[in-house]
């Protein structure tokens, strides 16, 4: 049986950041297999039984993540050129309320990042979470996430352009990853990506000789944008995941006990 840093597989495993699981251990609130491990660089099977103890699991459960429609004219980070960022938004009177029964509190926005960006020039769906495991889990690297926009352009869409959009493109002198495109009428495509590249689908287009003239992201992962209304924003709910395929906890991840699975 492979044997892992218990630190790495509890990131491997959804259950919280890697800077998170070595603080857990280090105060003595994380159990694998029954037992309690304090030792920083401690390796255990890489199926091992992982729970988190209950300052740990409190800490946890105390993180929140937020779905926003963003409009345009906000930038998803920091304020540039003038313009606000996203997270103005975010405030008591823009709450659409729903079953989570969560109220806004300041602390919700500590340490509070965006996982997955939108262009000033783009709106939808916009996540922020206080949780580094989620936010690796929809943009790292290797993550695999879907995400699905809405996209008018001007320019002549026929076969050619919708098989090279689909396959075959590269940017930054890589080739891009398989996409699913879709005519929803003249000029309005649905695009389902698995990466993330800056301005992705402008430049995709621009390649093929299309101009994009809206963008709309309506859903990342399990999560749709729904009838959020522009502007506001609302707390992620219990019933909602984001992996299209495995449960999830209140906050978006994983259970933290999962023998035997890793993300």
């Amino acid at each position: 049986m492979e044997l892992l840093r218990l630190s790495k597989l509890m990131t491997l495993k959804g259950i919280c950041s890697r800077r998170e699981a070595d603080s857990y251990i280090e105060k003595g609130q994380v159990r694998v297999n029954g037992e309690v491990i304090s030792v920083l660089g401690s390796k255990v099977p890489s199926d091992a039984h992982i729970e988190l103890l209950s300052e740990a699991q409190e800490a946890q459960e105390s993180k929140v993540t937020i779905l926003m429609n963003k409009p345009l004219g906000y930038v998803s980070t920091q304020a540039e050129k003038g313009y606000h960022p996203a997270s103005d938004l975010i405030v008591p009177d823009n709450q659409q309320w729903g079953k989570s029964g969560l109220k806004w509190q300041r602390s919700h926005m500590k340490k509070l990042a965006v996982a997955g960006r939108l262009d000033i020039d783009s709106k939808g769906l916009l996540i922020f979470t206080q949780d580094g495991a989620l936010v690796k889990q929809l943009i790292g690297p290797d993550c695999g996430m879907e995400k699905e926009y809405v996209v008018r352009v001007e320019g002549m869409v026929n076969a050619s352009v919708l098989q090279q959009l689909r396959f075959g493109l590269h940017l930054d002198g890589k080739a891009l990853k398989p996409a699913q495109i879709d005519v929803l009428s003249k000029n309005l495509l649905r695009f389902i990506l698995t990466e993330g590249k800056k301005r992705q689908i402008r430049r995709m287009c621009e390649l093929v000789g299309l101009k994009v003239v809206k963008l709309k992201r309506v859903r990342v992962g399990g999560i749709r944008l729904g009838d959020l209304p522009e502007g506001k924003w609302r707390y992620l709910e219990s019933h909602e995941s984001f992996s299209l395929s495995l449960p999830r906890d209140k906050r978006g991840r994983k259970p933290a006990a999962m023998p035997g699975k890793t993300s």
